[in-house]
């Protein structure tokens, strides 16, 4: 093998525990081992990248990596680390979300190489929609006892916690469900590890047993640490939302800020988790990072390799293009660069005027758009001495007393950017 995927994960902080054995039986030869990702979104989010980023490292390792979409599962609703029932999704919604999960996955796993360890990709609905009630209790549900299902820790929180409502038969028999799916993937697919996140390790060792008791086998459970921020606040999560994978949905300016912002003790546990750079090469970057830590090497680094990773290039370049024009250190052509959604994120908070595009089409003088028109500036000899000063920029470049503000200069036909000194914006917008 090309690497000890577990000593590989646990220098980098990604094992929580692992099955006696499983290091040994993954010595032995090429292994398959799988993740389950719940479809219950058409997009992944950084939430979902650690267990990602295990199948990635299994496959570097030379073995064959399984990504399970939950069809089935994701109509139940797992009820780990939960204390209330999803919202239940219909199979032309879940659909839709497995094909964009798909596309996602492909960025970390190659599903095209003639290797025996190429990724698949399985749906545990296809399986289980054929199922009759009656033969899954009867085949399926007979092998595992009630007494075993309530000492799992996740079904033990959701009947005795102190707002407990209890929890429906439904939520109940998912760790049967998810049982059956490693027991069929080491059945059909020679799958003998499930991997996913320590709050996943009751359902995991469920399969195990059920492979033990009705297959008369042996198979494993591995699971990772679940990331938390050094201030104790959810990983993943801002005040809009989740981070998500999808351009769409989170643009890429704003999955670059993300990373950009972590702490210092965060980017250091995050750049083993989410790179492949070497123990050495993240030593040397760390050190680096010490010797000058407002400089945010760290963070910097980070946030260049997870964009590209999960977008492009591209993309980190309109990325960093936004950033920098916050502090100054941009132009006219990269605030061109940016979408409409991320123009409007960059410049979220600054002042802001509303003008007509009739205004623009007569043409505005540019001490009138300093102040009469927006109140930028308090007076109309404010204005002169500012520009007087070399101090006023129109879209990054520095203007004089005799411009006329025109429809040629909107950025995407609806915004102008006036600037005083380094770091002192107003947005204009025109409709």
């Amino acid at each position: 093998m090309a690497k000890n995927f577990i000593e590989e994960l646990t220098w980098r902080g990604m094992i929580h525990d692992s099955m006696p054995g499983a290091e040994e039986h993954l010595q032995e030869k090429m292994r398959s081992a799988y993740v389950g990702i719940d479809p219950t979104a058409d997009s992944l989010h950084i939430g979902h990248l650690v267990s990602i980023m295990m199948l990635r490292h299994f496959q570097r390792a030379g073995h064959r990596p399984v990504a399970l979409l939950g069809g089935a599962t994701g109509m139940i609703g797992d009820p780990s680390m939960k204390s209330t029932e999803r919202n239940l999704l219909n199979e032309e919604e879940l659909q839709h979300n497995q094909n964009a999960i798909k596309n996602q996955l492909s960025k970390f796993l190659n599903f095209d190489t003639e290797d025996q360890n190429s990724a698949i990709l399985v749906n545990n609905y296809d399986w289980m929609k054929n199922f009759s009630f009656l033969e899954f209790i009867r085949d399926v549900g007979k092998h595992i006892t009630v007494n075993y299902m309530m000492s799992k820790d996740s079904v033990k929180k959701r009947l005795t916690g102190d707002d407990a409502e209890g929890m429906s038969f439904t939520e109940f028999s998912y760790q049967l469900v998810q049982g059956y799916d490693f027991l069929h993937l080491y059945q059909n697919k020679e799958v003998t590890i499930q991997m996913g996140g320590s709050d996943q390790w009751g359902n995991i060792t469920t399969g195990t047993e059920m492979i033990r008791r009705v297959a008369s086998g042996k198979a494993y459970a591995v699971t990772c640490p679940l990331i938390t921020k050094a201030d104790g606040t959810k990983f993943g999560k801002t005040e809009g939302g989740n981070i998500w994978l999808d351009s769409e949905r989170t643009s890429p300016y704003e999955f670059y800020q993300y990373w950009l912002n972590t702490t210092d003790e965060d980017a250091e546990k995050y750049i083993k988790i989410f790179t492949f750079l070497s123990k050495e090469e993240i030593e040397a970057v760390v050190a680096e990072h010490n010797e000058a830590p407002h400089l945010r090497t760290l963070q910097k680094k980070l946030a260049e390799i997870i964009t590209i990773t999960v977008h492009s290039e591209a993309d980190l370049k309109i990325a960093i293009a936004a950033s920098n024009i916050l502090f100054g250190k941009s132009t006219e052509e990269d605030l061109k660069s940016l979408s409409v959604k991320d123009f409007l994120k960059v410049f979220e908070g600054i002042p802001q005027a509303t003008l007509s595009r009739a205004e623009l089409k007569e043409g505005l003088g540019i001490i009138d758009a300093l102040s009469a028109k927006t109140g930028f500036l308090e007076s109309n000899g404010a204005a002169r001495r500012e520009l007087k000063g070399n101090a006023i920029s129109v879209n990054k470049s520095k203007v004089k007393e005799d411009l006329i503000l025109t429809e040629e200069h909107l950025i995407s036909d609806m915004f102008i950017l006036l600037g005083r000194g380094k770091k002192t914006n107003y947005l204009i917008i025109v409709e």
